[in-house]
């Protein structure tokens, strides 16, 4: 097989074999393929699509690629939940502490951000000292004694997906369906999960603008899912603004903490004890939905999720002591405020715009050499249906670099509209796959 016939195959809109998919993914996490030939390849996949077959295919042999985690010696569940991406999306550090105080465990596998979407393993970086590049052992005893791990994948788990989802990011391939579940499902496979709860962006800050095409990817990974075995659910949800206040590394993970306190925004609450509520569930840690969010919201409440975070912040190296001292964090030398220039009410808080203004303050990443500035980002004074008077702060930016804070602003200028009556209130969930 020549890898250009592939491309050629594949351009041309024909389905590739098993065969086929194994040699590309093969050479190319050995190195043997280079990237420009599998950037090539990943564009016409986006161009032709695949079939469910084909999407099946690469979902196993990128899990193929590396190790598949045993817990067969654990009795209690193993469950997980990923999100496709958005703007502030930071539920990921709530609800893990709150399923695996429950006694769930929790192996999770995260991703770095992909164009203006933030990612988990970002976000944790900005604790001092916090590894998420673990060997498998480590992995292994840290879910055995704590209950829980945040992981990257690693050249042993997943190592396939790990360079495409570098590649993506940096050659407009990361919308394409069938990509983005096999890079899903394949993470979520080699963890050896149970049961998996997917959380389905939806929205002007999501790679998914529409509710048909977020319905259909829902479908598609729970299809998936279910092929492998794994009991799988997802909930399709908004992005037309960001989750929470807080967009940037260091400013999420304050957010996220201040919400395992009791204190932080609704929305982020709401959404992650919703999800919690779903993961335990599918872990038989109730016996139904209602159930399991008193469940959440007594771990909530009670402290129990704010210390398992604290452990697993311990457990991976990191320093405890951010959860009661942010000034731990990275911290940026400047802040600038965004306000208001006319009396109203906030119509629009466009999360896409505001998570690229984020990205170029440094909190993402423009190119594949990029390097994430942990400290830097936005906050949110005002999200749509709030009024504001003349002079308001909107949000306020954080920043290190005057030039960087320049070109983020024009963003944060598009991003906010003001006017006389507020629209209708979008719901958070908008339906269940």
């Amino acid at each position: 097989m020549r890898v250009v016939d592939l491309i050629r195959k594949k351009r041309d809109g024909y389905a590739l074999t098993p065969e086929e998919i194994a040699f590309l993914i093969r050479g190319y996490t050995r190195g043997e393929i280079p990237d420009y030939q599998m950037a090539a390849f990943l564009m016409a996949v986006v161009w032709r699509g695949m079939t469910p077959e084909e999407t099946l295919a690469l979902t196993e042999e990128m899990v193929r690629s590396g190790c598949t985690l045993d817990w067969s010696h654990l009795p209690e569940a193993k469950v997980d939940k990923h999100s496709t991406g958005g703007v502030g999306d930071k539920t990921s550090l709530v609800l893990t502490p709150i399923v695996a105080a429950a006694g769930v465990r929790v192996p999770m596998i995260s991703g770095r951000g992909l164009a203006h979407t933030g990612g988990t393993l970002d976000k944790l970086e900005s604790i001092p000292g916090f590894r998420v590049q673990l060997p498998v052992e480590t992995i292994r005893r840290v879910v055995e004694q704590v209950g829980a791990v945040l992981v990257g994948q690693s050249e042993e788990l997943v190592p396939a997906d790990r360079k495409l989802y570098a590649l993506r990011d940096v050659t407009a391939t990361v919308e394409c369906l069938p990509l983005i579940v096999a890079s899903i499902m394949s993470k979520k496979i080699a963890e050896g999960l149970d049961a998996l709860v997917l959380d389905v962006k939806v929205g002007n800050g999501a790679f998914m603008k529409t509710e048909a095409e977020a319905r259909d990817l829902a479908e598609r990974l729970v299809d998936v899912g279910r092929r492998l075995g794994k009991r799988v659910r997802a909930l399709i949800t908004d992005m037309n603004q960001p989750l929470g206040r807080a967009i940037g590394n260091a400013l999420e993970v304050i957010e996220s903490v201040e919400t395992l306190k009791g204190r932080g925004p609704e929305d982020l609450r709401a959404l992650s004890v919703e999800l919690a509520a779903h993961m335990l569930l599918l872990g038989h840690r109730a016996t139904n939905l209602d159930e399991a969010r008193e469940l959440a919201e007594r771990l909530l409440q009670s402290g129990a999720a704010l210390e398992k975070f604290r452990q697993i912040i311990e457990a991976q190296g990191g320093d405890p002591r951010v959860v009661d001292d942010y000034t731990r964090l990275p911290q940026a030398r400047g802040r600038w405020d965004y306000r208001a220039d006319a009396e109203g009410v906030v119509v629009e808080a466009h999360a896409e715009r505001l998570g690229l203004a984020s990205m170029l303050l440094g909190a993402g990443r423009e190119d594949l050499h990029s390097t994430i500035d942990p400290a830097v980002g936005l906050v949110l004074h005002k999200k749509i249906g709030e009024r504001v008077a003349r002079g308001d702060a909107l949000c306020t930016l954080y920043y290190n670099s005057e030039e960087r804070l320049h070109r983020a602003v024009e963003y944060v200028r598009a991003a906010f509209v003001v006017g006389s009556s507020a629209p209708p209130p979008d719901p958070l969930i908008k339906a269940v796959v």
